[in-house]
């Protein structure tokens, strides 16, 4: 058996290595049209890649999937986080968890994974083509033939690993061959707040907010990250990949609520203040800060709403108190772009999921066609997702079953 690989990301090399562990004939070949193989590897993480999340239970993990949730569901059940924990260990690649779950190598290099895909790659004998862009694709009676770099090579089987694009057009071969395409957007972004005062208070973390895009009822919780351009983290991340076509419809310009305090609701908040202020009602307001915020968006809240901060806890005002109760659960601050979180672009669309049969990642509409990863419309949030999917995905699509 012949197959071909397109794609030389973690999803088609994790495919190339299952295919040939689970068909130990085939003859494997990988097609990247670049000269740059697991380029996406290289840089997640921050250089360290976030190799998969320490979730156990396939219902819990399956709830990270804006797109793909009910058809990766199908999926774990072959491959998930503890098989992708022994696959890298039995190849004497040792992960941690850190703190927030997120599940490294223990050298904290992102080489390491590359080094262990590439020495497994060889060591079955896997071809690798660099630069070899395939231009063409025919759909034959039993096979396929490819155009690549002007030859025309003939293959059984064909796995499909090309990633995500921000290009509709970048789908047409798969179009021609009968699947249909959900138009891509991106997802997995932070907030641009250009005319926002609270960007002068970069490097801020707030752990454990709630966001909501204005006008919708989903929303998220999480750390939030104040940045030079606006906002970022796990809360806003999350919330730009569930919500990533509204906001592509609104054309990235829209408001965003922010709860600093969680889940606290204005009445558990006047409670709190109630039964605070009776022990600290003769300290200033702007050194007693009992909602352990950090001290500078502390500042920040009574300057915006005309607190001083010689003002005693004892001595504040009603309505000013009613102020500052209104900006710690409901802080409203205009979005106007987005900037791509790191270097981790993450589409949202692809082939649609209907095309595809979860149990195999096999096409239902062209026989011998099978994908893995961010082709498809499928895209996780932040902290190792995106790649369990491909992993997942290119395990089950190199079975060829």
């Amino acid at each position: 058996m012949k197959v071909a690989v397109i794609g030389g990301g973690a999803g088609g090399f994790f495919a190339a290595i299952s295919c040939r562990h689970h068909h130990p004939n085939a003859e494997v070949v990988v097609f990247e049209k670049t000269n740059k193989l697991l380029a996406k590897v290289k840089v997640s993480g921050g250089g360290r890649c976030n190799v998969t999340h320490a979730c156990f239970s396939i219902s819990e993990l399956s709830k990270n999937y804006p797109r793909g949730q009910k058809f990766l569901k199908k999926s774990f059940s072959q491959f998930s986080t503890k098989d992708t924990i022994d696959w890298f260990e039995q190849r004497n690649v040792r992960l941690k968890t850190e703190a927030d779950n997120r599940m490294f190598p223990t050298t904290d290099d992102s080489q390491t994974i590359i080094d262990c895909l590439l020495d497994e790659a060889r060591r079955l004998g896997i071809v690798i083509r660099k630069q070899c862009q395939v231009t063409e694709i025919r759909k034959c009676s039993s096979n396929f033939q490819l155009r690549v770099e002007g030859e025309l090579l003939e293959y059984d089987k064909l796995i499909v690993g090309t990633g995500g694009s921000q290009k509709l057009d970048a789908y047409g071969w798969l179009q021609d061959l009968g699947h249909s395409i959900v138009p891509p957007v991106p997802s997995l972004f932070t907030f641009n707040m250009p005319d926002e005062p609270i960007k002068s208070l970069m490097g801020v973390v707030v752990e454990n907010g709630v966001v909501n895009i204005q006008g919708t009822k989903f929303k998220t919780q999480g750390p939030i990250l104040v940045t030079h351009w606006g906002m970022s983290g796990p809360a806003i991340l999350k919330l730009s990949a569930f919500m990533a076509r509204e906001l592509h419809t609104k054309s990235y310009d829209f408001e965003v609520r922010v709860n600093w305090l969680g889940e606290v609701n204005e009445g558990e908040l006047r409670e709190n203040i109630s039964e605070a202020r009776v022990d600290i009602r003769k300290r200033k307001i702007v050194n007693k800060n009992p909602f352990q915020l950090p001290a500078r968006l502390w500042e920040f809240f009574l300057e915006k709403v005309n607190i001083s901060p010689e003002t005693v806890w004892g001595e504040l005002p009603g309505k000013q108190l009613n102020q500052l109760v209104n900006v710690l659960l409901n802080d409203v601050y205009s979005v106007r772009g987005k900037t791509t979180f790191k270097e981790e672009f993450v589409t949202c669309g692809g082939v649609g999921l209907q095309d595809i049969d979860p149990h195999t990642m096999q096409s239902r509409n062209c026989s011998g066609l099978y994908f893995t990863g961010e082709v498809m419309d499928i895209d996780g949030v932040t902290g190792g997702f995106n790649f369990q999917a491909a992993w997942t995905t290119g395990f089950i699509a190199g079975k060829i079953g």
